[in-house]
């Protein structure tokens, strides 16, 4: 077996995003670090968010991917992607905000190492480069293009919006059912559908693939989404914050749907503090629920389906990275 093929999905995956995405990455960093901002715990703020938590490849990347899809040329999106980033990156800001998340994946938040006030501040100015790169990047489109991107971008935003503006009214709720909070995941996905989308109309796609690769995108956003549920189950702090703040992640609601399985849990949740036994503990009966093992071959449904609906592209050579991409989503789910 060869070295790549014992390299894990997802490290693959994240190899191919960094790769396509980190120069419109850099560009957004780079427009954000060249401000002068005469507040100096501002501009640390933006400096740490940019340069130690944000790293948003896979944004611009989509872009990339797409473009090259339907045979355009994928350096094209490079300014539309760091565009792209930034707004993605004002949102991710503002979100933590709401839910009050201190700590992501090991590292603070700018919420969490600067306070609400500083993090409010910083992402509007995320949000005001975000907007600017955006309308410079398409001055020079063609007037349909041009329409089209910004429209497309500007629904993506309002929908995520829309679904953090109704996860709050989420808080709490442990028995909410998991198809409500499923629509919810696909509004989140609307940015994803709208890179694929942007990405096509770039690389002059034709109707039929910039409609193929948008619901790609659609179904690449909820299966990462999904993931990233999966993942908050098995992080204490992430599952502590996420019962007293936000709602509870998605495989939760899932097995919620068994009494006698909550039951277990639910005496965990209400905990001062959530151990690493007690995660051990959630993870051994989220894998072994019922509930669980259904929404599994249902995400497994998504990516066959998606899986197939992109062959129509015109460069089949990319098939198999976007193929890559939706498999990695669900590695060891």
């Amino acid at each position: 077996m060869s070295k790549k093929t014992n390299k894990k999905l997802m490290e693959q995956a994240k190899t191919i995003l960094k790769q396509r995405g980190q120069k419109a990455f850099e560009t957004a960093k780079n427009t954000v670090l060249k401000e002068k901002i005469k507040y100096e715990p501002a501009y640390e703020a933006l400096r740490y968010f940019m340069e130690e938590v944000w790293h948003d490849f896979t944004h611009p990347a989509l872009l990339s991917l797409a473009c090259e899809a339907v045979g355009g040329n994928p350096d094209k999106t490079n300014q539309i992607g760091a565009a792209i980033a930034l707004i993605a990156g004002a949102a991710d800001v503002h979100d933590d905000i709401i839910d009050r998340s201190e700590i992501k994946g090991s590292k603070l938040t700018v919420f969490g190492k600067f306070g609400g006030d500083i993090a409010l501040l910083a992402g509007d100015a995320l949000l005001f480069e975000g907007l600017t790169l955006l309308h410079e990047a398409c001055e020079n489109l063609p007037k349909k293009q041009r329409k089209a991107v910004l429209k497309l971008s500007k629904q993506a935003f309002f929908d995520i919006g829309s679904a953090e503006a109704k996860e709050t009214s989420f808080k709490g709720k442990h028995d909410l059912a998991p198809e409500e909070y499923s629509s919810l995941i696909e509004m989140k996905a609307a940015v994803a559908e709208a890179n694929t989308q942007i990405g096509a109309i770039l690389g002059d796609g034709t109707p039929e693939e910039i409609a193929a690769l948008g619901r790609y995108g659609r179904t690449l956003g909820v299966l990462m989404t999904i993931r990233d549920e999966f993942i908050d189950t098995f992080e204490p702090d992430e599952l502590k914050n996420r019962a007293e703040n936000e709602c509870l992640p998605l495989p939760i609601l899932y097995m919620f749907q068994n009494p006698e399985l909550k039951k277990q849990i639910t005496y965990i949740l209400k905990k001062k503090k959530i151990t690493e036994g007690d995660a051990h503990k959630i993870v051994d009966v989220v894998f072994e629920a019922k509930e669980i093992q259904n929404l599994k071959k249902e995400i497994r449904s998504l990516v066959k389906k998606a899986s197939a609906e992109i062959i129509i592209i015109k460069k089949p050579s990319v098939l198999p990275v976007l193929r890559l991409l939706l498999e990695a989503s669900i590695e060891d789910l």
